[in-house]
């Protein structure tokens, strides 16, 4: 008997990283629920992504959104997260939360962290433990993820107290085309985190176009 693949709800889904990810879980097959303060622009985003793949992308409001999904994934602003963590709080409970934020202060090429040295772990500690947090995406380029003829030649740290929530998460990366590692508990989010700021420095520096990392194993594979 084939499993049926998770319903997923993408807060921000209507951004540059939630539309790439739509872009590509929902050519993979995955059910998806784009969510937005506006359920307007979600609605109109869904049905464009479902002309072009003849999926079944939904629209909703963000509280909708999660009530009628299996996994949610936060890929919204970092400033706009908390509100957005205080309206779904009830709907989460029970289900995986994966976290693509990034709680960098200006200047964005330089590790300045806020008040919470890490973001993976604020999520965490606000949803409860009742919610499965996973820290990830953050350094994936939303344009790569756009272009579906681009192949994604980076690795995606996947970070979470629970294994079995990483090892669902890692499939996830593994449906847009890259792969996932399972990098420690939510504390080791931190360091994801921080190499944001080094890969907004090195694009600059160097001109490059979405630079990512490679985790390399001394193999030939």
């Amino acid at each position: 008997m084939v499993q049926a693949k998770p319903i997923i709800a993408i807060l921000g889904g209507t951004g540059a990283l939630g539309n790439g990810l739509a872009r590509r879980w929902a050519r993979a097959g995955y059910p998806i629920i784009l969510g937005s303060r506006s359920e307007k622009r979600a609605i109109d985003s869904a049905e464009e992504l479902n002309v072009e793949f003849d999926s079944s992308v939904r629209g909703f409001d963000n509280i909708s959104a999660v009530s009628g999904a299996d996994l949610i994934v936060l890929a919204v602003p970092y400033f706009q997260r908390k509100e957005l963590l205080q309206s779904i709080k009830a709907g989460a409970q029970g289900k995986v939360v994966i976290d693509a934020t990034v709680p960098l202060s200006p200047p964005v090429t330089s590790v300045r962290f806020p008040d919470s040295e890490c973001g993976g772990r604020e999520a965490q500690d606000y949803l409860g433990e009742d919610v499965k947090v996973v820290s990830a995406l953050q350094n994936v380029a939303a344009n790569h993820l756009a272009d579906l003829d681009h192949k994604l030649d980076c690795d995606v740290l996947v970070c979470g107290n629970d294994r079995e929530a990483c090892e669902i998460v890692i499939e996830l990366v593994g449906a847009l085309g890259t792969r996932g590692w399972h990098a420690g508990g939510i504390d080791n989010a931190t360091a994801a985190e921080a190499l944001t700021s080094l890969l907004i420095f090195i694009n600059r520096r160097y001109k490059i176009d979405g630079a990512g990392i490679r985790i390399t194993t001394g193999t030939d594979d």
